[in-house]
């Protein structure tokens, strides 16, 4: 089995490390030589260094994690479905999960801990998942033309999900909502612009604004500095959005979530307001939020000070995850609840 040291060197994308003396992979304490954004990608590629899926996303007493697909004239996408132990057929909140790049509906599920949170919270959780014959990374594809419209490709598939769901368990149809990290923060935000009527409220997190890009080298371009100029509104009913972006995010710009509220806004006359915060045992943040004429915040941004691209707050048994706070899964969860339709 290779040493730590000889699986780090191999990526050539990450930053080197100083080890100590010929520390192996099962070595007692080497992942805390690993910063704390990227442990949860290391441990997904180490052999045993993970449980398996079945162990990671083990669903609690009762509950149920099953697995189901949607097809249309889009293709085909298969998901995943938390049921809490607390359903009884009354309906309940649902909240789509849309995962980023090389990830899966397992691997989201363990990284974001969204199933215990709404194990706590009684609510669905649904994950739509990408396949490897649509995008070779398993990348939502926010960046394609077709992908970004009402009624076709990857929305069109994405809503199709959402509403098998609705019509096979107890939905509240004024509690549904969509979140996403990275490719998939990018999916929901288009989500939330090309089903208004459906989505009570987004969750955008390292993701891009809606339109940001039309093909793949405008994507890359947009990832490195965000987009040209100011982001057209929405069409249609505000939807309530709430953004976290991590401030050293060397994947995404941090200047797409500055441009993914900026959409959720404009043309709204919001008063925005800024307040400093540290979560107890997490990394400083700045939460600005956006309020109404009668003191409701209807959109609210986290910048992360010293994070990188991953999830806040998140498990290491997922990639992608910083387990420092402030806690994406609990505050998404918060605001979603404060915004039905």
């Amino acid at each position: 089995m290779a040493t730590a040291r000889e699986f780090w060197s191999a990526r050539s994308t990450v930053p080197p490390l100083t080890w100590p003396a010929d520390q192996s992979v099962d070595g007692p304490d080497w992942l805390k030589y690993v910063p704390p954004g990227v442990r949860g990608l290391v441990k997904s590629h180490l052999p045993g260094a993970v449980a398996p899926e079945s162990e990671v996303t083990a669903p609690a007493p009762g509950a149920r994690f099953l697995v189901g697909s949607f097809t249309n004239a889009a293709g085909t996408r298969p998901y995943k479905l938390y049921v809490p132990a607390s359903y009884r057929g009354t309906p309940v909140p649902l909240v789509v999960m849309l995962h980023g790049c090389t990830q899966s509906p397992d691997d989201f599920a363990a990284g974001t801990g969204m199933n215990e949170a709404a194990e706590r919270a009684g609510c669905l959780v649904v994950y739509p998942g990408q396949t490897t014959q649509a995008q070779a990374q398993k990348c939502w594809n926010w960046f394609s033309t077709k992908d970004q419209q009402r009624g076709q490709g990857e929305p069109s598939l994405i809503a199709g999900i959402t509403r098998q769901v609705m019509s096979e368990y107890a939905v509240d149809p004024k509690r549904v909502f969509v979140a996403g990290l990275s490719a998939g923060g990018a999916a929901a935000a288009i989500m939330g612009t090309t089903y208004p009527e459906l989505y009570a409220a987004i969750g955008v997190h390292s993701g891009l604004a809606c339109g940001s890009a039309w093909d793949l080298h405008s994507a890359l371009a947009v990832m490195k500095r965000g987009m040209e100029g100011v982001p057209a509104a929405r069409p249609g009913r505000m939807v309530p959005t709430i953004v976290f972006h991590g401030e050293r995010d060397n994947t995404v710009s941090a200047q797409n979530g500055d441009d993914v509220v900026a959409q959720a806004v404009a043309g709204t006359g919001l008063r925005r307001s800024m307040q400093a915060r540290r979560p107890e045992g997490g990394r400083d943040c700045t939460r600005t939020t956006f309020a109404d004429d009668t003191g409701r915040v209807v959109a609210e941004q986290w910048l992360i000070h010293g994070a990188g691209h991953a999830w806040s707050g998140g498990q290491s048994a997922g990639t992608y995850t910083d387990p420092l706070g402030p806690n994406a899964t609990a505050e998404m969860l918060r605001f979603f609840n404060e915004h039905p339709l």
